[in-house]
């Protein structure tokens, strides 16, 4: 990039995420540090840090940046939480969870961009971060239960298995509408057991394709 891609991450934080409510420290210094373009083809490098989804081949994208500090502010994400992703896509969003200590394990449905996000973690030298090629859905039943549940695709409802392999305490986020295309933001709360369910707000996210998906 011809620009400090630092500086263009520090405006990126201070007009898109902090003006709009996104305070957590942990979050915005993730997204603060990360090299937002590095995650996208070359040619659309420059808009990286821009306020819009961006595509990432496949059909796919990259969230825009305000949604990815929402949805990771509301996981509530605490160093050495077990976090399960759902949606690896670009690799990006599962970054700015493995800066914040969580141990991530993303599960990844489309095999380009499954290889294309590993690679980019071995660059990076992600340890903390292990991926799947499978049907996201279903979740990763021998590795749960998961404190935090990220799902990058909106989907019809919310996929039993996820809420069971979620833990006692956990929360789960996940875009969902029976709308394709346009989803509400919905938080799920393990409490004593049961699956307590709120509404955050209008989204619009690629389909979640599976068994309990579309």
């Amino acid at each position: 990039m011809r620009v400090d891609p630092k500086r263009i991450r520090e405006r990126m934080v201070r007009d898109q995420l902090e003006a709009r409510g996104v305070d957590d420290p942990a979050v915005l210094s993730a997204m603060r540090e990360i090299p937002r373009h590095v995650f996208v083809e070359e040619a659309l490098a420059s808009k990286a840090y821009s306020d819009c989804p961006l595509p990432i081949g496949e059909r796919q994208t990259i969230s825009q940046p305000y949604v990815v500090g929402v949805m990771t502010q509301t996981l509530a994400v605490q160093p050495d939480m077990k976090v399960l992703e759902i949606g690896t896509g670009s690799g990006y969003q599962t970054t700015v969870l493995a800066h914040m200590g969580a141990d991530v394990y993303t599960v990844e449905r489309i095999k380009s961009l499954f290889f294309a996000a590993r690679q980019r973690f071995l660059d990076m030298r992600l340890f903390s971060v292990r991926c799947k090629l499978d049907d996201g859905t279903m979740g990763w039943p021998e590795e749960a239960p998961f404190d935090r549940i990220l799902v990058t695709a909106g989907g019809p409802e919310v996929p039993e298995p996820l809420v069971g392999q979620l833990a006692e305490g956990g929360r789960l986020v996940i875009p969902v509408g029976t709308d394709r295309g346009r989803q509400t933001l919905v938080l799920v709360e393990k409490i004593n057991g049961e699956a307590h369910r709120s509404d955050l707000g209008e989204v619009r996210f690629v389909d979640l394709v599976g068994r309990h998906g579309w």
